[in-house]
């Protein structure tokens, strides 16, 4: 099913260990609704003397503690009060938020807060989606990080590729498809929400890897006031605080947090200060609008890469160039944004507009001085209702990103402006539809069909010729559709199954210029398609909780790392390759009442996440049936935890990467394989007050979190990215 060949050995493999996983406590099984939970399992009585809707929310936020799975995978059952929003029409709540996202035949998960922000240090992505199976994300330095989800942007050795990123649905990367990490603060959203692949077809991405969308409380939320404070290894310290509070049609929210750190490696303190605030109002129970103010400050110097040697023998140590030409990554960010949302008796409609203004002041081999400016608008129509006595739900839309570059390189000279070496105007135009309809022909099943068009420009304008003249224009027409099966075996338990297309335009970084090849311009780059094949099944109930994704993707024309000149990736075309694996996720309340048998008895909760990568060439012309470098093969996230009543929790963590992997395209130099021992401890009964206690990486194990990738490696190349050593992280936070 997963393609059309036989299924690898190392496939089946997997297959085997998620059965063991999917297998655990099977007697636990109850019939109440699901909830969306935080890993902290709490069962203490709520707060009294609040306002009626507001003791609903807390009481739902309390249920939601009740169960510790980290990202949460309800299902639902279909019913046409999906359309139902509140308090907030813009925003959904996380269990609104859960309903929705579990429409889609696919991969997808949801992370609230709850699961990280008061538990963990919450410092990067990787704190966020850590347990989100098919998601790999390591830190590089500061908040830099890399990230792929079913091995998208494996040869991407500096920003973001191919996965998008929103913000309240307003996108983060740039028109030409680049995404940085360092404007995200996971203090700062109340969910999040990943979306794999071609389930991301609603936000207009295209992508091997999907989106994500990080979301922000509004005013009408439960506990919109609060302030918090960590500290912990390397020199970390981070102050935050948010407010909020809604008067009739108007509320607003806003938090801010500033943090810095002196870093683990030599050369890699940054310091940096955000601020997202948003203001809604109600002109009616069934229109409401609402403003967003975003701001991002960050300086940040960059260690670098260096080799394998020294990344296991002298982890601390910075790349010379870094340090003699001072190496930094700064952003200064201002995004503003409006959204409205108009409800009628079976069709919300969603519609708005966005702009962004960012500042890249970036010293590296050159100082790279950018200014982007991104702008844009979307509308989207969610239509459910009876037709002839069968359930149909409708969702179309058009999302638009256009924007420009004023690109500008100089020479680096110890980390000053030097000669200006480049110069040009890079705009981009992205204009996408989109469509899909879910008929259920049967009351618990429903046929999914849709697809989406991309019209996309990239067009530059050179402004120094003394190199030549680069400008250049492209244009791209692209299609996607997607077909699915979605079955609502019950209330908390549905199976699914789906094919896509997914396609990405390439940015003006893709290009080649090696010795082996003549220049290439990013104008001749072709755009990555994937037909995608998934099936998987989705349960949560009380007491456990699975999630299962087997996908193949057969590509075309996949943006890699197939050239090298001077030791850097030029990422062009290959022919033919195939992404394929498995993604697993399940939690169990494996004991209940050790200590405490009473109405609300404590319990030993078992959290695992488990991902198997298969990536390879496919009879490519060079590399044959190479394994794709970039990605580990098998990635496993446990944690097990007591947690009590009174909101006491306290356990171990594994990170675990088996198996080396290579980080060359032709499979001559590979990383070690590690495991990272962790544990935290704390106290979190859904009240006013919590507390935690992160300790990581507690053997202070010299490992590799990240590499870079390039055609052909030997071991003097510098590719590697050392993990950060032994670290204990404290914090307490006050919410009301």
């Amino acid at each position: 099913m997963l393609c059309h060949r036989s299924i690898p050995g190392g496939l089946a493999g997997g297959l085997v260990a998620t059965a063991a996983i999917l297998a655990v406590s099977p007697a636990l099984a109850q019939t109440t609704p699901p909830t969306a939970l935080p890993p902290v399992s709490v069962d203490a009585p709520q707060r009294q003397r609040v306002t009626a809707p507001r003791a609903r929310q807390r009481t739902a936020a309390h249920a939601a503690r009740t169960t510790g799975v980290r990202a949460a995978t309800a299902a639902t059952a279909p019913v046409a009060s999906d359309l139902a929003r509140g308090p907030a029409l813009t925003v959904l709540t996380v269990q609104q938020a859960i309903r929705d996202i579990q429409q889609t035949p696919g991969g997808v998960a949801l992370v609230p807060a709850e699961a990280y922000r008061n538990s963990t240090v919450a410092n990067t992505i990787k704190d966020i989606l850590d347990y989100v199976p098919g998601v790999f994300a390591q830190p590089k330095w500061g908040d830099d990080t890399r990230l792929s989800i079913r091995g998208s942007g494996l040869s991407r050795n500096f920003h973001l590729r191919g996965v998008q990123l929103y913000m309240d649905g307003i996108p983060i990367n740039t028109a030409d498809g680049y995404g940085d990490f360092q404007e995200i603060d996971p203090t700062a959203y109340k969910y999040v929400a990943v979306y794999k692949g071609a389930n991301a077809l609603q936000f207009g991405a295209t992508s091997l890897g999907g989106a994500i969308n990080f979301v922000t409380a509004t005013g009408r939320d439960p506990f919109p006031n609060g302030v918090s404070a960590d500290l912990g290894g390397f020199g970390f310290r981070r102050l935050q605080a948010n407010a909020g509070g809604a008067n009739g049609p108007w509320d607003g929210f806003v938090t801010a947090s500033t943090q810095a750190a002196e870093g683990f490696r030599d050369h890699s303190n940054g310091q940096a200060t955000r601020v997202s605030a948003n203001v809604g109002y109600q002109f009616s129970p069934e229109f409401e609008t609402r403003f967003y103010l975003n701001a991002n400050e960050v300086r940040q110097r960059i260690p670098g890469s260096v080799t394998k040697m020294s990344a296991l023998t002298s982890p601390e140590t910075a790349a010379g160039a870094n340090v003699l030409n001072d190496w930094q990554r700064n952003i200064d960010t201002v995004r503003l944004a409006n959204k409205s949302t108009i409800r009628f008796d079976n069709t919300i409609v969603d519609f708005g507009a966005f702009g962004v203004d960012r500042h890249l002041m970036h010293p590296i081999f050159q100082w790279l001085d950018y200014r982007y400016r991104d702008y844009g608008g979307f509308a989207k129509v969610t239509d459910d209702r009876f037709i002839g006595g069968f359930r149909n739900r409708l969702v179309a839309g058009v999302n638009i990103l256009n924007g420009s570059i004023d690109n500008q390189q100089f020479a680096n000279i110890g980390g000053q402006k030097g000669a200006l070496l480049s110069s040009s105007i890079d705009r981009s135009e992205n204009t996408s539809l989109y469509l899909e309809d879910s008929f259920y022909f049967l009351p618990d099943v429903a046929a999914i069909a849709g697809t989406q068009f991309l019209y996309a420009t990239r067009n530059r304008q050179d402004r120094f010729l003394g190199n030549g003249d680069q400008s250049g224009a492209t244009e791209f027409r692209l299609w996607s559709p997607k077909a699915g099966l979605l079955w609502q075996v019950d209330p908390t338990w549905q199976v699914f199954g789906n094919i896509s297309r997914s396609a990405e335009v390439p940015s003006f970084g893709e290009s080649a210029n090696g010795p082996e090849i003549p220049f290439i311009p990013f104008t001749s780059i072709r755009p990555q398609t994937a037909t995608t094949y998934e099936v998987g099944t989705r349960m949560r109930r009380p007491d456990y909780a699975w999630e299962l994704s087997l996908y193949r993707a057969d590509i075309r024309n996949e943006l890699l790392c197939l050239y090298s000149a001077f030791g850097n990736c030029n990422v062009t075309n290959a022919d033919r390759t195939f992404h394929q694996g498995i993604e697993a996720g399940a939690g169990a309340a494996i004991f209940r009442g050790i200590f405490d048998s009473g109405p609300a008895p404590d319990k030993l909760w078992l959290n695992l996440a488990y991902t198997l990568n298969d990536f390879r060439f496919d009879n490519d012309a060079v590399f044959r049936n190479n394994i794709l470098p970039g990605a580990p093969r098998h990635y496993i996230r446990a944690e097990l935890l007591y947690k009590h009543a009174n909101g006491f929790y306290i356990g171990p963590n594994l990170e675990w990467v088996p198996q080396s992997y290579y980080v060359d395209s032709a499979n001559t130099l590979k990383t070690e394989p590690y495991a990272l021992l962790g544990l935290k401890a704390g106290v979190d009964n859904g009240g006013i007050y919590s507390f935690y206690v992160d300790a990581r990486n507690l053997t202070n194990k010299t490992y590799i979190a990240s590499a870079s990738i390039i055609d052909r490696a030997n071991p003097a190349s510098p590719l590697f990215e050392p993990g950060t050593g032994r670290a204990i992280y404290v914090g307490a936070k006050a919410r009301w």
